[in-house]
């Protein structure tokens, strides 16, 4: 299996542990927070839809570079059609449709591009590759919010429920 293989392999497994915590939460809970300083459910999840669309058409650039705009400016040139979505429906057949089409997209520019060199936010030169990787571990970091935001509305989380065989 080639190195962006790997990669997507481990892209749809964060997305798919972000979906089954996004199933599990009650469409009339996607308001919840657990404090006025946080993102709801429905933010967040809006949120991981934003920096996977920016991710996935920056990385696919010719010229991709994370220093050619602001945060917000390349949010909004990659990812203004998912990020005022706010409804359960709405949002997992989002998180479904830019996971599949993302990575069609990363695919098809192929093992060499994505090993090719890209400038991050921090203005330093990286892999394209090890960006891919950044984007995983931040859908893992909010998926480990949502399950958070599962226990604190009393609820389990679905991974907790996948392990002891309720799912």
């Amino acid at each position: 299996m080639s190195h962006l293989e790997e990669a997507l392999e481990a892209w749809r497994d964060a997305r798919d542990l972000v979906v089954a915590e996004a199933k599990n939460i009650p469409a009339e809970r996607y308001d919840f927070r657990p404090t006025d300083e946080v993102r709801s459910v429905g933010e967040l999840l809006a949120h991981i839809l934003e920096v996977s669309e920016m991710m996935v058409g920056e990385l696919c650039r010719e010229d991709g570079d994370f220093t050619r705009k602001s945060f917000p400016e390349l949010l909004d040139e990659h990812a203004s059609h998912v990020g005022g979505l706010r409804e359960k429906d709405e949002l997992l057949e989002a998180l479904d449709r830019t996971l599949e089409l993302g990575i069609d997209r990363l695919r098809g520019n192929g093992e060499d591009h994505i090993l090719a060199g890209i400038l991050r936010f921090d203005g330093q030169q990286g892999s394209r590759l090890a960006w891919l990787h950044h984007g995983i571990s931040q859908e893992m970091y909010h998926g480990g919010q949502l399950a958070l935001y599962t226990r604190l509305m009393g609820g389990v989380p679905a991974l907790t429920k996948r392990i002891r065989g309720e799912d």
